[in-house]
């Protein structure tokens, strides 16, 4: 459904070493770990858009061109047709920074893109943003042991 994502190499200004630890650190390893790339913890909540309507033929890379204007673009995510591979029209584009997102969101909205007009807003959060488990009611029970066969003992 998803390709791959393109993975845009954040400035050294942005490192993780220019802010220092913060109290998040735990759950930034804990991702990391999952190798989620741009993750609920690395960036503030509205820094991710959503782009809707855009033409089956535009890129990730044409989008990350059209988008970086506004900003530095941690992550484009353009959504795929499992079995087809094209396009399905939408994609995620992650910012380092939430007011650039608000600004491409601002700048992008309702604009014309190959001759389709393209709807951007800020994406909502998916369950990978959230550190809870998305399951209701009690564990199932545990399965019931095997049968003990005392004819193999001998």
């Amino acid at each position: 459904m998803w390709a791959t994502p393109t993975q845009i190499p954040i400035p050294p200004s942005l490192s993780r070493a220019t802010y220092g630890s913060t109290s998040s650190d735990k759950f930034r390893t804990k991702w990391s770990n999952l190798r989620v790339r741009a993750s609920f913890f690395d960036y503030p909540l509205a820094s991710r858009i959503m782009v809707r309507n855009i033409p089956y033929s535009l890129n990730e890379s044409r989008l990350l061109k059209e988008f970086s204007t506004f900003g530095h673009v941690a992550e484009v995510k353009l959504a795929k047709d499992e079995a087809t591979k094209q396009s399905r029209g939408y994609a995620f584009i992650q910012y380092t920074c939430q007011d650039d997102a608000v600004l491409a969101l601002e700048n992008m909205d309702r604009k014309k893109l190959e001759g389709r007009v393209i709807y951007v807003e800020i994406a909502k959060p998916g369950k990978e943003a959230y550190d809870k488990p998305w399951t209701c009611g009690p564990p199932p029970p545990p399965p019931p042991p095997p049968p003990h066969d005392d004819r193999a003992a001998e």
